[in-house]
């Protein structure tokens, strides 16, 4: 059963994988996952564990049936759950690279991940090299003999950038690199690295897969065994797994994933092109939009487009702190990828912990806004969105 329903359509398969009803003596024929709190799990006999369950940290049916899932919405065959996607991120960092290794990573990155590779796991003499990704050259421009692994992430936080998944993995490959995928800014509905030639996917599973703004966590999907048993045993050794709870509430973010991702995806189309037209705004980054200089390659590698629009705003900062005090529908908030809509300004949030220069240097201006469109009426957002920019 569990076979056939993999092969089902997305809908299906982050509704139903992991969670099909028991039906065994003694079972109670559950339509959703319990909850199992139990940190540890009595034995018949010493050396056979019950289930494959020994001790929480280890594996919990509930957190069992949420990789499930994460893996089947990737087309994967593994799934690996963390309690955020920092924690995720150091687990593969961890499991596969070591003092004096080489990491090739796209210049825009999340904030939080540049934090990391910057001042953690530099310390541990571990190098990076920042390039620009979108042309596929310079990612082998960069590769040096002690490279190992190449980070990116497609569109990118907070510009929206994009890379060529198929032509990257063509570079990897002949030189023998992990590929990592960042796919949180499109989801598994909309872009599926694996199939694309990526390695390892990884997730802030807090944005569109739980999509409720309630839940922190971290998701990896892969499919090469080997890779997989590196990254279960740090798992388990690092131990930064999420609770039972944490693992119930992202499978049930998940079971509607595939129409939040539509109702995400059409709302920032239309405020994509409400923003394009305003005088008062520079410029619009939304891969939606024909004005995109990679729009080709985005209909090319994923089925649409996302939530996440960025938009540089005339003025100088003091108005994009004005701007952003203006709005009663958008929340000024981090994070993105809830049912409800956020606003931000990278500059002086998410991305604060990267050095003024090298925001500047990678286009990251004081007036550049990023906004997470949620699922409200799309009027009602457009309406909340021309009133603040009317004040500017």
């Amino acid at each position: 059963m569990e076979n056939k329903i993999k092969a089902y359509g997305f809908s299906t398969k982050s509704i139903h994988v992991g969670e099909e009803p028991d039906f065994r003596d003694g079972a109670f024929g559950d339509v959703v996952k319990p909850i199992h709190l139990s940190t540890t799990y009595a034995r018949l006999d010493v050396e056979v564990m019950t289930a494959g369950f020994e001790y929480s940290r280890s594996l919990n049916p509930t957190r069992k049936a949420l990789e499930e899932k994460l893996a089947s919405l990737e087309n994967a065959k593994y799934g690996l759950a963390f309690a955020s996607g920092l924690a995720a991120e150091v687990t593969i960092i961890n499991s596969f690279l070591k003092s004096g290794d080489h990491i090739i990573a796209f210049d825009d990155l999340y904030g939080g991940t540049k934090r990391l590779f910057n001042n953690i796991f530099a310390d541990y003499g571990i190098d990076v090299t920042y390039t620009d990704a979108s042309v596929v050259s310079k990612i082998e421009l960069a590769i040096k003999t002690n490279t190992k692994l190449v980070w990116l992430e497609t569109p990118t936080n907070p510009l929206l950038k994009l890379c060529d998944i198929r032509a990257i993995s063509e570079i990897t490959k002949k030189h023998n690199l992990i590929l990592v995928v960042d796919n949180t800014f499109l989801s598994p509905f909309f872009q599926n690295p694996l199939d694309l030639g990526a390695d390892i996917v990884v997730h802030s599973s807090t944005k569109y897969i739980g999509g409720h703004s309630d839940v922190v966590g971290g998701s990896v999907m892969l499919s090469d065994e080997a890779l997989y048993e590196k990254l279960k045993y740090r798992q388990n050794a690092i131990g930064a797994v999420p609770s039972p709870f944490d693992c119930y509430l992202t499978m049930r973010g998940i079971k509607t994933l595939a129409i939040r991702m539509e109702r995400h995806n059409q709302n920032a189309i239309q405020i994509a092109g409400v923003l394009e037209s305003h005088k008062k705004v520079n410029k619009v980054i939304y891969p939606g939009l024909k004005s995109h200089p990679q729009h080709e390659l985005a209909m090319s590698q994923a089925t649409g487009f996302g939530g996440i629009i960025s938009f540089e705003i005339e003025g100088k900062l003091i108005d994009a702190k004005r701007f952003l005090q203006n709005f009663k529908i958008f929340s000024l908030a981090e994070s993105l990828g809830g049912v409800e809509s956020l606003i931000e300004l990278p500059s002086l949030m998410t991305h604060s912990s990267i050095s003024q220069s090298e925001r500047e240097n990678i286009g990251i201006s004081d007036t550049l806004i990023r906004m997470s469109v949620g699922i409200e009426d799309v009027k009602d957002l457009i309406e909340d969105l021309r009133l603040a920019l009317n004040k500017l």
